[in-house]
């Protein structure tokens, strides 16, 4: 009863605001329910590379901090080929956060040719069909229950590594999984991702965005796996929104990835040192909300501090250092 109440009074109030907020006809804008308002808070998955690693090291003089200052708090979950049964372990997942009336965080890492320009992270499904048949799993599998999504980090600022005809491929891919998540997780915001301000131009990102289909999503995504600050990626985010509004008649909320932004970048965006974790909010220089996507202590690849090491494998040095900043 408590949840519906919050998504009683949650979309009402929606339908006062979203029109006047979000650039979209009234009907579109309040379409969806808001899985924020549904929930009682953001989940914290207690097998997350850092809480498993914590657990299984109780000894060690990093673990205490590593439990309490990054595995105790909510953070996105990486989805991909390494999960297996994508539907079973989406709703697995999405599940538990249900059971406990919290909103979980999903980011879709699975699509062809992934990750084209930087290289530590390649992969992806085999194929467009296969990606399509992989994503609606994804999508029927959280099915009404609420949460948040981002679907496929990166995808969109790869494009000077693929030919026109691999980036109509792409943008085709991604406008149809967001069409799987409309039709398949109504209570579902997604989130295409946007870069970060250093990479693409705010201008080339908006129609990066419009041509995947962002007036379908909910919003988009900054500074996903890197460092800028907080205030680099608002002034950025609030540009692209610029040259949505100007060039399509649109606008859309975004979140940025604070998740070792703390010390801001040093220019490097594979496992710098000196990083630090940075602060979570639902506000934030025009950001709809500041989120943990990244998980802190994950290697980017085998480079700078995580060298000798793989993408996405947990280095409890590189977290320990990255709670003080050094």
């Amino acid at each position: 009863m408590k949840r519906l109440l919050r998504t009683l009074v949650a979309s009402a109030f929606a339908c006062l605001l979203l029109p006047l907020t979000s650039g979209q006809p009234a009907a579109a804008a309040t379409a969806q329910a808001d899985p924020i308002g549904m929930t009682s808070g953001f989940y914290t998955d207690p097998h997350s590379t850092p809480a498993v690693w914590a657990a299984a090291n109780p000894g060690d003089g990093r673990a205490a901090a590593i439990r309490d200052n990054i595995a105790a708090r909510p953070m996105a979950r990486w989805f991909g080929a390494w999960s297996g049964d994508i539907g079973a372990a989406v709703s697995s997942y999405v599940g538990a956060a249900d059971a406990a009336d919290k909103l979980p965080v999903l980011i879709a890492y699975n699509i062809p040719g992934r990750d084209a320009c930087g290289g530590h992270s390649g992969g992806g499904a085999g194929t467009p069909s296969a990606y399509r048949t992989w994503i609606s799993a994804f999508a029927s599998a959280i099915g009404s229950r609420p949460a948040l999504v981002v679907i496929e980090p990166d995808s969109l600022g790869d494009f000077s590594c693929l030919s026109q005809a691999q980036i109509d491929e792409r943008n085709g891919m991604l406008r149809d999984a967001l069409a799987q998540f409309t039709a398949h997780a109504p209570n579902t915001w997604t989130y295409l991702d946007a870069g970060n301000p250093a990479w693409i131009g705010a201008d080339t990102m908006a129609q990066h965005l419009d041509g995947a289909g962002a007036r379908q999503a909910h919003g988009f995504t900054l500074n996903i796996s890197n460092y800028y600050a907080t205030g680099e990626n608002s002034a950025y985010g609030n540009a692209i929104n610029g040259s949505l509004s100007a060039s399509y008649g649109y606008t859309k909320p975004y979140v940025i990835d604070t998740s070792r932004n703390g010390n801001g970048s040093n220019g490097q965006w594979c496992n710098p040192g000196g990083r630090r974790t940075g602060a979570v909010s639902q506000t934030g220089g025009g950001a709809e909300m500041l989120l943990w996507l990244k998980t802190p202590g994950e290697s980017d690849g085998d480079c700078g501090v995580g060298a000798g090491s793989v993408a996405g494998q947990f280095l409890p040095e590189v977290a320990y250092k990255m709670i003080y900043g050094y």
